[in-house]
């Protein structure tokens, strides 16, 4: 990394870019692991070194309690999907409209 004569640095290595999305109700799916029936109600969005994105599901057990922090594999289905790419261009507007350091 080289820093500009302002301070500012001309290149950051960002390593991570990923959002967490709520999976609306209507989108919602049953999974299970190790014996353990989940709700699918999260999506973890990463943005790959090559531009496309990758998702996750995260849950929570049907029969109550925490359980554990276990990701699912998202269905290949159109509507969520177009939720993925949704999330992604929403979140791409809402960082590049970021209004700096609070």
């Amino acid at each position: 990394m080289t820093i500009s004569n302002s301070g500012a640095p001309d290149e950051v290595d960002v390593s991570a870019l990923a959002i967490n999305v709520a999976i609306p109700e209507s989108l919602q799916w049953h999974d299970s692991r190790r014996g353990e029936e989940f709700v699918l109600l999260t999506l973890n969005i990463r943005l790959l070194p090559d531009g496309h994105v990758a998702a996750k599901a995260y849950g929570r057990p049907v029969a109550g309690g925490r359980g554990g922090y276990t990701s699912f594999r998202v269905p290949d289905r159109p509507e969520l999907a177009d939720l993925i790419a949704a999330a992604a261009t929403r979140a791409s507007a809402l960082w590049s409209a970021h209004r700096g350091l609070q």
